[in-house]
């Protein structure tokens, strides 16, 4: 049997930033706006500082004006809340980010729930999850699912109908990915099973798959042998494993065992290069989306 075909996520994001750039300078030219975001880095945590850098260094090419603001490390949690509650009156940022893991004295949740759901760029606040699961169309939504579904669309991957396994119920992207996948609409309908550490049969659940996305956390965790034959595996785990050839004495790999898996797979993401690209791009058309609300006046709460 044939290697899979590659899913390619650079190539993709490639398209939307391209859509996402000519929504900028029709925003420029019609309006006098230039869509604004605001990254918050709270700490030096050497995996937030490079994520904010990429998403920073890419919303300036796309002509997206972006500004990081770093927090110390000790930073209460009511000094984040009101620098919040100022970007959410600057009417001049669009979206906001506050880039997570957070330091143990401030909570999420809170965090997450006090910036404007207009400006909610990454999809977590309250009222979009909510919107969502309802499904009654959030502003937004989280950027990893969606990216995965846009690498669905764009593949020609048909979803409607389909059997798809999600490993891992996180709310950054198990609970959001089975909630986009389920919803009534063209690209939705599908049948979604979501596993977890506590699942059974984990194996034949995936056997079944049309479709599987990977996102436990666990690396290689999905081996040949849990792939039906055809299937379209999308990898969006981020896992580091000791190497000693590595600069850094470590690689980043997946959640899925690739080289073994595309040998029985249908299509597949490889990681880098699959689900990491869709991100950002998901981050940076919100961005513009918050933006071109703001110049209509529009709002759907």
């Amino acid at each position: 049997m044939p290697s899979a075909r590659l899913i390619d996520g650079k190539a993709i994001s490639a398209e939307i930033h391209s859509e996402t750039g000519a929504r900028v300078v029709a925003l420029r030219e019609k309006h006098g706006v230039v869509p604004g975001i605001t990254f918050v880095r709270v700490g030096e945590d050497p995996a937030s500082q490079a994520y904010v850098r990429m998403k920073g260094a890419k919303a300036e090419q796309l002509g997206i004006r972006s500004e990081t603001i770093v927090l110390e490390e000790k930073t209460a949690q009511a000094e984040l809340l009101a620098l919040i509650g100022r970007l959410n009156g600057d009417a001049k940022v669009h979206g906001i980010l506050v880039q997570a893991p957070l330091p143990k004295q401030i909570k999420e949740d809170e965090i997450f729930s006090a910036i404007d759901y207009r400006k909610d760029v990454d999809g977590f606040h309250p009222l979009n999850v909510g919107k969502l699961l309802l499904g009654q169309h959030p502003l937004f939504k989280p950027c990893t699912p969606a990216g995965v579904h846009e690498l669905l669309i764009r593949s020609g991957v048909p979803i409607r109908g389909a059997e798809v396994a999600v490993l891992g119920r996180g709310n950054i992207v198990g609970k959001p990915m089975a909630a986009i996948l389920l919803q009534k609409e063209e690209h939705g309908d599908a049948t979604v099973t979501l596993l977890h550490s506590r699942s059974k049969n984990i194996t034949e659940h995936c056997r079944r798959a049309d479709i599987i996305i990977a996102a436990m956390g666990q690396a290689h965790f999905v081996k040949a042998a849990m792939v039906k034959p055809g299937a379209v595996v999308i990898d969006v785990g981020v896992n580091r494993v000791n190497d000693p050839q590595a600069k850094n004495g470590y690689r980043l790999v997946g959640d899925v065992d690739f080289e073994a898996v595309r040998e029985v797979a249908g299509a597949i993401t490889p990681n880098p290069g699959g689900v990491g690209p869709m991100t950002i791009a998901m981050l940076l058309s919100n961005t513009v989306r918050a933006a071109e609300m703001a110049c209509d006046g529009e709002s759907r709460a």
